[in-house]
């Protein structure tokens, strides 16, 4: 099993949210995030005064799935959040010791399926 974290721009929420329901994606959390990689920020102008956006609005996508899963998943999430310019985001992929469904006591695999 495995968690794949995801950080996009929040523009390409829709389109990621719709590829991963077509690779058979069960369940996600989104998450409204802020910070900054490469893009180091921006400088915006309100009221004729400039100032400096230090952490970007970004949007955090996590996926607990079965390593199949994750792997369409992970190239779903690729294709569907690239713009092809700076600040597109990251994406990693952790191993997942154990998963427990709250409500019904399943464990593993049998907790992250639909």
């Amino acid at each position: 099993m495995k968690l794949v974290t995801a950080i996009i721009k929040p523009s390409r929420l829709d389109p990621v949210l719709e590829a991963l329901k077509d690779v058979g994606v069960a369940g996600l959390t989104v998450s409204e995030v802020r910070g900054f990689g490469r893009q180091k920020g921006k400088t915006e102008v309100y009221r004729g005064a400039e100032y400096e956006v230090k952490l970007l609005p970004k949007v955090k996508i996590e996926v607990a799935a079965s390593s199949e899963i994750a792997e369409k998943a992970v190239e779903a999430i690729a294709a569907a959040a690239k713009t092809g310019k700076i600040g597109d985001g990251k994406i990693w992929i952790t191993d997942l010791d154990t998963v427990i469904r709250i409500r019904t006591g399943e464990t593993d695999q049998a907790a992250i399926e639909g």
